[in-house]
């Protein structure tokens, strides 16, 4: 099984993508990614919200006990949700400690930035990992006006790197840098010595991380940073209208699919 001292002394490109069910986790962990991230995007992935804001506690940990059930090799990593942590210390102890201790994950993922530096090493001495996110975080989006690429000024682009060392000396086992220039992604990759997973942050971090509906084609659009690698939308499209029209046509159930016990009744 990965962990998290793995991660951090892996030499080749580090793979995470998102699951928040069970049989898209077993599907991951059979294709040998490193790391399968339970994040809050599940709420614009999955319960069909606008934002990650609504998704709660109770949504994170059911899908992160799925996913934990259904993985045997890969790090699973949880997203603590919008205010679940930085408002009250024992609170955000306390949630963190539930996805671990209830919900079967083995470290946890903080949206970033001076409010959590305290936090991140409060988590960490008492035994919770905790992976850093920087640059673009959705839990923000009221505060910073959409979804807009980060860290695009000198000033800003020091500030994230700035952030990124404090979060290391916390003792964060890794960072999700999201959405910013290619050049803030290399630079805060070189002068980290934790590893640094991109999500449209190019190609010289550490590694990359996906929200697996992206990444199998099965999201309406992606956003410009990601790639879809298949086509599952379509294929699902497909199936679904065959399964209609059978039954339509009265082709399915056919005998193949039916059973008798050649009662006369």
């Amino acid at each position: 099984m990965v962990t998290v001292a793995d991660l951090r002394e892996q030499d080749e490109p580090i793979t995470m993508l998102t699951a928040y069910d069970a049989p898209t986790a077993e599907l991951v962990d059979e294709a040998g990614i490193d790391s399968v991230l339970v994040g809050d995007s599940l709420g614009n992935a999955m319960l069909g919200y606008d934002s990650t804001i609504p998704v709660t506690m109770d949504d994170v940990a059911r899908a992160t006990a799925a996913v934990a059930r259904a993985v045997d090799e890969a790090l699973v990593i949880s997203d603590l949700p919008f205010l679940s942590y930085g408002v009250d210390p024992a609170e955000s102890v306390a949630n963190a400690g539930r996805l671990l201790k209830e919900a079967g994950a083995q470290a946890v993922k903080i949206e970033s930035g001076p409010h959590t530096v305290e936090l991140t090493e409060r988590l960490t001495q008492v035994g919770i990992p905790v992976m850093a996110h920087l640059g673009l975080t959705p839990q923000h989006v009221h505060g910073i006006g959409g979804y807009a690429r980060q860290g695009t000024t000198e000033e800003q682009a020091a500030e994230i790197l700035d952030l990124a060392e404090a979060h290391q000396e916390a003792g964060a086992f890794g960072l999700v840098m999201e959405h910013v220039p290619r050049e803030v992604g290399a630079a805060v990759t070189e002068a980290l010595e934790i590893p640094v997973i991109g999500i449209g942050a190019g190609p010289d971090t550490d590694g990359q991380v996906l929200v697996v509906n992206d990444a199998v084609g099965l999201s309406p659009s992606v956003p410009s940073f990601a790639r879809a690698f298949g086509d599952v939308r379509g294929e699902m499209r497909d199936a679904i209208e065959a399964y209609r029209d059978a039954v339509v046509e009265g082709t399915f159930p056919d005998d193949d699919h039916s059973h008798s016990e050649g009662l006369d009744l």
